[in-house]
């Protein structure tokens, strides 16, 4: 509302909206949120609150839709947006700095001009090139920013259920036929991969590599439960090798042996990098937009992103904090926000970024701000504590506090 409205990002230019303007706002920001949520689950497939990403998106791409009109909009137009809004999932646009960012992205759109194209040209500042590579889809984990991009190939390409034959969605009809993950290499045999002649079992990362994941129906999960890859992707191959093709499943059945599962996952990651290199090149609609900034004459901004302390660093420190979020939860406590903004309330300039908080306090309205912060500078901490933050770096005390709150024995409030 405030980005239709005002152009800003900070909440302090509502100030002076009359409280009509506040009513036709939101309004027209519910109009535009319905609008993108429509688009983004039928063009990107999109279609739940698990694999919805970017979020803080969503305001730029509200007033964008907002001031030309939805309908007036032509298909080239909207995929470019689509195009910018996948890369600003994929690479955290938003992740730190969300405010700047935002403002940054807010006033590209104000020359009638340039369109998306002003949009693209800071994603590409800020990247130096924007095609994807085998080793952005090594993360692991759902937690992994990669994981809605898996679903999203899924989706747009069409894949088929490797038992039915039938195109996967999120809305197929009838007992078991649920969409799922599944693990091409079962985890059972990987944690077992010495008795299958592998020298050493793998790691849990490896065991939930981004690459070893794809999507099926329930049923026929169920159905392969743990086979050997080698036997089973091999009769799926005889019976029809285009199921497989299309998962971006390595075509050499000796990569389908427990010992080359290392191999494997290098092999898939290439083929999951070209195939989301031919959707984005799609959305172009091959009109030749350069996606390495170098070659465009565009120099990468040496970004003050990183000046700002506090960051989640890796896939496994993602999954750490989205566990302990989820642990919060099922207690009934309040849901906490991953790499949470510090922002100064006049400049709105960035401070810090906080791995998981609770602004609001783990009872909202009862307890103070908490935040955990691992492995972070000692600045972090202090821009947390300056700002009534209660901070832990270590998740066992975190679990202690809200086992104290649950008891009742810690307001959290010093």
């Amino acid at each position: 509302m405030n980005a239709i409205l005002t152009g800003e990002a900070r909440f302090t230019a509502l100030e002076n909206v009359s409280p009509n303007d506040l009513q036709e706002g939101l309004k027209r920001a519910e109009e535009s949120v319905d609008h993108l949520l429509n688009l983004v689950g039928s063009r990107l497939g999109l279609d739940h609150n698990r694999v919805l990403g970017s979020r803080y998106s969503f305001p730029l791409l509200a007033r964008y839709l907002d001031e030309r009109g939805s309908a007036n909009l032509i298909t080239q137009e909207l995929d470019h947006l689509l195009y910018w809004y996948i890369h600003t999932m994929l690479w955290g646009r938003y992740a730190g700095s969300t405010e700047s960012k935002l403002n940054q992205d807010l006033d590209a759109i104000e020359n009638p001009d340039d369109g998306v194209t002003g949009l693209i040209d800071i994603l590409r500042r800020a990247r130096a090139d924007l095609r994807l590579r085998p080793d952005d889809f090594i993360g692991w984990s759902r937690g992994a920013r990669f994981y809605p991009f898996l679903y999203m190939l899924t989706r747009v390409n069409h894949l088929r259920d490797w038992c039915s034959g039938i195109e996967l969605n999120a809305a197929l009809l009838g007992r078991l036929s649920s969409l799922q993950l599944h693990h091409i290499f079962p985890k059972a045999k990987l944690y077992r991969a010495d008795e299958y002649g592998a020298s050493a079992k793998y790691t849990r990362r490896q065991v939930n590599a981004l690459a070893n994941f794809t999507f099926l129906t329930q049923k026929c999960n169920l159905k392969i439960r743990d086979r050997d890859p080698a036997k089973y992707l091999a009769e799926i191959a005889q019976r029809d090798p285009t199921l497989l093709e299309e998962h971006c499943i390595p075509m050499e059945p000796d990569l389908w042996e427990v010992p080359r599962y290392l191999d494997f996952l290098e092999a898939r990651r290439t083929l999951l990098a070209k195939a989301g290199n031919q959707l984005l090149e799609t959305l172009l609609h091959g009109e030749g937009v350069a996606l390495d900034a170098a070659a465009d004459g565009i120099v990468a901004d040496a970004t003050s992103e990183a000046l700002v302390p506090g960051r989640i660093d890796t896939d496994e420190e993602l999954q750490v904090l989205i566990d302990l979020n989820d642990w919060v939860v099922e207690r009934g406590l309040a849901d906490g926000e991953l790499e949470y903004e510090l922002a100064d309330d006049e400049s709105g300039d960035p401070l810090a970024v906080l791995d998981l908080a609770w602004p609001d306090g783990l009872q909202p309205g009862l307890t103070q701000p908490v935040a955990l912060l691992l492995d972070e500078t000692l600045d972090t901490e202090k821009a947390a504590t300056a700002v009534g933050f209660l901070s832990f770096t270590d998740v066992a005390e975190l679990r202690q506090h809200v086992e104290r709150l649950e008891l009742g024995a810690d307001s959290g409030v010093p």
